[in-house]
């Protein structure tokens, strides 16, 4: 008897949450395996809670029970039930140990949940992915987290065809079997959640590395790849270094297993997974070298190696209790990856990059039908919680509580944190309360923020009383409703500030009330834990400008009365790199609606004189600069209009660049171009990738005024770039700006990269960037590619992914087409991989806010697709919510 992975699920409650009846202390497995076929035997010692009476019950999904026995003895029929994607069993007792022999089919496992083939029959290999509920798709198991155990797992499997066989856990004995086939055991001391399980089998190669914790013990760090990729690992082993190192000395944890295992596949649905002892990679994520990596996705893989390092202690040796305390392991585990990537880059531009990330994913994911808490409070299927809510939120507020308590107490918090719950199965409050007792202060009204769904505005509003030489700043909260929580409460927001004087000079802080304080202090934060509250500083000689959220000191919306001038004086002189770009994000914002309304040029104005000023200095950063010179996207402007017209976004900010490159002049931008093309290069240094950074961006600006000069330069660059950096950004601009020379560079680009599959999902995502109307028969064209296919979730997403979600003007088509063809292919999609549709559908979050013509057919479209037959309940879940006025 088999389950249907589709069928209606019950809604899951946090307020429901009960300890396990039964629990598994040691779990031994033993895999026959096969491409069409493997059989699992399945060795389960139970442990009962003498407190609940109920009988032992199993999730187990899409599984072919070949036996069962219950301490030793077979079962009969009548003794079991296998229904509804749940084994209930007879018999069972506290000390019992159950055996079963499931049978499993990988090669046709298009989900890729569970155990999977990845590649082509004849080539590919097989592994496993298991959170957050995969494991049931591979044995019957209490499939939750807070389920514990140690595991023994032993692979059988024919040597020819895979000669690699890896399990987590520490290596336990290998070994020669009759008929060509072999055997390899592994055993994981440390407890885990079955959603950690992994295994691995197939013909792979190895990089290896041998390194020395800081207490001497010696750990193998072995990275694995197919053949044709492996030459491209060696900057991820050099992550993993840094990672292991970083986190030892910042943070004292230390690995705990013989070995470590990384893998990397082109099949995955996430971005990559911290099973204990064996990493599995998207190889979008692990594989680099020059000729097909950008600087950014060096980054990136940097970035991801470190995050799932560092699940070592965040997730795996202490894991979350429940699926709702979600954050407790990604929102972390971002964070200390932010803090990673900050210390081997550069902290402001991180700083940068990661708040560009939020407001472009997440606030508008909190503004829509889909918003949710970063602790949601019911779910209906768990994986449409891997969410920008759940991760780049729930880091901001693990930023505010380190904030809170400074580098030292954050750290001696997370020592007790971990040192209290290893081993052990936490929730938020264990988090907060931990951190909390080893700092002598109470964190949990924090708490709140991960129960409320929505963006914070904080208002700010600055009065100077020159007779007293006092100026009160005065800061006041609201959260708009959202579908489940009509009413918020005031949280507590942290906002970290300075004061400046009009030659742009810091002036040292004196907060009424408070003596003794730092005389000299020139930034502090205050916290704003009701709805609104007024603060006065003393001794301000003159009107100052406020700089406020320094570092982004809380994921909130600012709504500040400054004047464009204002700004403009925070982008010229302010120290803190991140509130420089932040004042030229609002300057810039505001000079859209100037353009917009047509009534006034006076932010437009202040903000192009404010960067051609910083466009003429030679000590600038090249990186900052780049991205000082960069408006908000048109996904952030979007959020400023009341009702949506994506082109209409789309040419005002156009014109918005256009105005900034005039201003500069052709002539100016022409000189630093070719002096950044001069300095070309291969390293990986911070100035070189700087000056690509804004050899790019200048690129980009003089194709607003001079295009046939742009497609020229950019064309030569695209000829001559020695690394995919360069060649990409000449690429993108002149397929953006529709340059007639674009179709031989993309007849180039395919043959150059035919043979590299993370190179062509480039080739796919640069032409979904086609302007306007222009791109849906590129979309039709490009789905009908030999090199393209549903099956592939990295193709997916650099076609339609890259088409729905970054390019607003040629989505959003006004007679709806766009929004058709996606539903039709997300009906396709769903039944092959029902999470990856799941996830892409989300691209359509946010319709409500579109004009009425849009709106309407976009309707329509969600309408349509939820009204076909046999959807899958991660997208039934999604189209529904969206569909929720």
């Amino acid at each position: 008897m088999t389950t249907r992975s589709d069928a209606s699920p019950a809604l899951i409650r946090l307020s429901d949450y009960r300890a396990p009846a039964w629990r598994v202390t040691q779990v031994e497995l033993a895999f026959d395996l096969g491409i069409d076929t493997t059989d699992v035997t399945s060795r389960l010692h139970l442990r009962r809670d003498p407190a609940q009476q109920e009988p032992l019950r199993l999730d187990g999904e899409g599984l072919k029970l070949l036996s069962i026995s219950l301490d030793g003895q077979p079962l009969p029929e009548g003794a079991w039930r296998y229904a509804d994607s749940v084994l209930e069993v007879d018999g069972a007792r506290d000390g019992s140990v159950l055996e079963t022999r499931v049978r499993v089919q990988p090669a046709a496992n298009t989900a890729l949940e569970g155990l999977y083939l990845s590649g082509k029959r004849e080539s590919g290999f097989l592994l496993t992915q298991c959170e957050a509920q995969g494991f049931r798709h591979i044995t019957f198991f209490p499939d939750r987290p807070d389920v514990l155990a140690s595991y023994t797992v032993t692979l059988n499997a024919d040597r020819e065809r895979f000669p690699v066989l890896l399990a987590g856990g520490n290596p336990d004995g290998h070994g020669e079997l009759d008929h060509g086939r072999h055997w390899a055991r592994f055993v994981d001391p440390h407890p885990k959640p079955s959603y950690l399980f992994a295994l691995v089998a197939g013909r792979l190669q190895k990089i290896e590395r041998d390194y020395v914790t800081n207490t001497g013990r010696a750990v193998k760090l072995v990275i694995w790849a197919e053949p044709d990729a492996i030459g491209r690992c060696g900057y991820a082993m050099d992550a993993l270094e840094r990672s292991m190192r970083w986190d030892e000395d910042t943070y004292g944890r230390e690995y705990d297993l013989d070995v470590f295992h990384v893998v990397a596949t082109h099949d995955f649905n996430m971005g990559a997974m911290e099973n204990k002892g064996l990493n599995i990679f998207n190889a979008k994520y692990l594989l680099a070298d020059a000729d097909s990596t950008t600087d950014d996705e060096y980054r990136a893989v940097e970035a991801v190696v470190a995050h799932e390092y560092f699940h070592n202690w965040s997730g795996n040796r202490v894991t979350c209790r429940d699926w709702f305390q979600l954050s407790l392991k990604e929102g972390l585990t971002v964070f200390r990856e932010q803090q990673f990537s900050a210390d081997m880059n550069s902290a402001p531009l991180k700083r940068i990059e990661d708040v560009a990330l939020l407001r472009r994913a997440q606030f508008p994911e909190d503004a829509g039908p889909l918003a949710h808490p970063v602790r949601p409070a019911q779910y209906s299927e768990i994986n449409n919680f891997y969410t920008a809510t759940v991760y780049e939120k729930g880091s901001e507020l693990v930023r505010m509580v380190a904030g809170r308590l400074g580098r030292e107490g954050f750290r001696r918090g997370m020592d007790l944190y971990f040192s209290r719950h290893d081993g052990h199965a936490a929730t938020l409050e264990d988090f907060l309360r931990a951190l909390g007792d080893a700092n002598r202060v109470d964190l949990m009204p924090y708490l709140a923020w991960y129960a409320q769904a929505g963006t914070p505005r904080l208002t700010a509003h600055g009065h100077y009383d020159a007779t007293h030489r006092t100026y009160t700043l005065t800061l006041s909260q609201h959260t708009p409703p959202t579908a489940s929580q009509p009413h918020k409460q005031p949280l507590p927001i942290p906002v970290k500030l300075a004061l400046f004087d009009r030659a742009g000079h810091m002036i040292p802080l004196h907060l009424a009330g408070e003596a003794g304080t730092d005389a000299s202090a020139l930034e502090r934060v205050v916290v704003l834990d009701r709805a609104e509250q007024s603060f006065v500083f003393q001794q301000v000689g003159d009107a100052p400008v406020p700089s406020l959220l320094r570092g982004f000191s809380a994921p909130v919306i600012l709504e500040c009365d400054y004047a464009p001038a204002d700004l403009a004086l925070l982008l010229r002189h302010d120290v803190d790199g991140f509130n420089r770009w932040e004042a030229g994000q609002q300057l810039a914002a505001r000079a859209f609606d100037n353009l917009r309304d047509g009534d006034a040029t006076d932010a437009l104005d202040a903000w192009c004189n404010a960067l051609e000023a910083l466009f003429a200095e030679t000590t600038l950063d090249a990186a900052l600069l780049a991205d000082l010179l960069t408006p908000p996207g048109e996904i952030e402007l979007s959020e400023r209009e009341r009702l949506v017209d994506p082109s209409l976004v789309h040419a005002l900010r156009q014109q918005l660049q256009e105005h900034l490159a005039l201003r500069i002049g052709r002539e100016a931008l022409y000189q630093r171009y070719e002096a950044l093309a001069a300095h070309t290069s291969l390293e990986l240094d911070a100035t070189s990738q700087a000056r690509r950074r804004l050899k790019r961006r200048v690129l980009e600006l003089l194709a607003r005024i001079d295009p046939w000069a742009a497609h020229s330069l950019a064309t030569l660059q695209y000829d001559n770039a020695p690394s995919m950096t360069d060649r990409l950004a000449a690429l993108a601009v002149l397929v953006r700006e529709n340059a007639p020379q674009a179709a031989a560079a993309l007849v180039h680009f395919r043959q150059r990269y035919a043979d590299n599959p993370l190179a062509m999902d480039k080739w796919f995502s640069v032409q979904t960037q086609l302007p306007g109307e222009l791109v849906l028969d590129r979309v039709h064209a490009l789905e009908a590619d030999a090199a393209f296919t549903l099956k592939n979730p990295n193709r997916v997403n650099s076609l339609f992914g890259a088409w729905a979600r970054n390019n607003p003007d040629g989505f959003h088509r006004a007679d709806g087409s766009g929004y058709r063809l996606l539903a039709e292919r997300l009906g396709q999609l769903d039944a092959i991989n029902p999470q990856v549709a799941a996830r892409l559908a989300t691209a359509l979050n946010g319709w409500q806010r579109l004009e009425p013509m849009r709106r309407a057919a976009a309707r329509a479209a969600i309408a349509t697709l939820a009204g076909q037959a046999g959807l899958s309940r991660n997208l039934t879940e999604i189209v529904q919510s969206m569909l929720h006025d």
